[in-house]
């Protein structure tokens, strides 16, 4: 008798698709808002992702910053990974394995030979549990958890996963955690928002100012894959140290038709916080700034989104958004000399992303 209930348990959660921790049917996924003042978020389940950022211009006009869906179902047959959050490994790792502790670990590729953001399932085509959801409160909050099974894409161990997105005053802040139940494991959480300050539906961000503070950046091969080499901005169209337009030296980049490249962020020592990047749009007014405790920022310019239609019907082209991907290394696992990524029982992952959003272009490029 006891063998049938457990059976019966077992069949009852194969059919309502619960498998660790992860419900599958797309009848379960939703849509959740935060709100603090003229700011709002909207945020669904599905791959723990950032739907919509609205905020006023310099006119006081609201618009929505994040390219995405109408519909949060939508999600679950994107490939550009619109406001995703990525894992457990984001970007890409050369020939899809690495040997961790004498264990050589084989994991499933999906692009070309390589494993890109975690593998065709990862963390980004999943159900996430709601934990925590707070809308009335100073900082509204809601935080997301999934549990990685041990070898789930190939990679070793039971991993729980959190993500909480947390307005503050003109601003966001996403913070991700994981912490490895049983093994050593590398851990790369990326949230792949994909902005456009001009609004989502207002074409290309060529004309958008970016300034980036990473004096190096990773090189990488024909594959995107790095060499384990670092390489000085300047002099090249990687160089925004100083404030660029985003479309004056696009156009040498012929090979990834515009930005893909990780930089080495300046400052900050181990976890500390410091400022990463900062974008204006002159027309809209909007200026964002990006502070996080990654050693790294993948900049990339939406090179390959091509007739892709989001909400309300635009269809967004390439160069429509630019991601700004703070992160460790690409293929860090591969990479003695780049910073680690492995996660154990002992050593908990953290990764910190403030968004700082205001309108105040002539001082958008102070640092605070």
């Amino acid at each position: 008798m006891t063998k049938i209930f457990v059976l019966l348990c077992l069949l009852f959660l194969a059919t309502s698709g619960f498998v660790h921790g992860s419900f599958k049917k797309k009848d379960q996924i939703r849509l959740f808002e935060l709100k603090k003042g003229d700011l709002s978020i909207k945020v669904t389940n599905w791959g723990a992702t950032l739907v919509s950022l609205i905020l006023p211009d310099k006119n006081g006009e609201l618009g929505d910053i994040v390219l995405g869906y109408d519909s949060p179902k939508a999600y679950t047959n994107d490939s550009t990974y619109f406001g995703a959050t990525v894992g457990r490994v984001a970007n890409r790792i050369g020939g899809a394995q690495f040997t961790l502790n004498g264990i050589h670990y084989k994991l499933i590729a999906n692009e070309g030979n390589n494993t890109l953001h975690g593998g065709p399932r990862g963390f980004s085509d999943v159900l996430w549990k709601v934990v925590r959801y707070i809308k009335d409160s100073d900082k509204p909050r809601i935080t997301f958890s999934y549990h990685s099974f041990d070898g789930e894409e190939g990679f070793p161990g039971d991993l729980i996963v959190t993500v909480s997105y947390i307005l503050g005053k003109n601003s966001l802040s996403i913070i991700m955690k994981a912490k490895a139940l049983n093994k050593p494991t590398p851990v790369n959480l990326v949230n792949h928002a994909y902005w456009n300050l001009g609004n989502h539906n207002s074409g290309n961000i060529l004309d958008e100012v970016v300034q980036i503070f990473g004096s190096q950046v990773t090189l990488v091969d024909d594959h995107l894959i790095p060499t384990g080499k670092f390489a000085s901005v300047k002099g090249t169209p990687y160089d925004f140290l100083e404030p660029h337009i985003v479309g004056d030296r696009i156009n040498q980049l012929p090979k990834t038709n515009g930005y893909d490249i990780n930089y080495v962020l300046d400052g900050g020592k181990g976890n500390e916080i410091k400022l990463a990047a900062i974008v204006v749009d002159e027309k809209s007014g909007r200026v964002m700034k990006l502070f996080t405790n990654a050693p790294g920022l993948q900049f990339y310019t939406a090179n390959f989104v091509k007739n892709e239609k989001g909400k309300g019907g635009f269809v967004y082209q390439p160069r429509s958004a630019l991601c700004l991907e703070s992160q460790a290394f690409p293929d860090s696992v591969n990479h003695p000399n780049f910073p680690s990524t492995i996660v154990t029982p002992q050593k908990p992952y953290k990764h910190v992303m403030l968004l700082k959003l205001s309108t105040k272009v002539p001082h958008a490029f102070s640092h605070s």
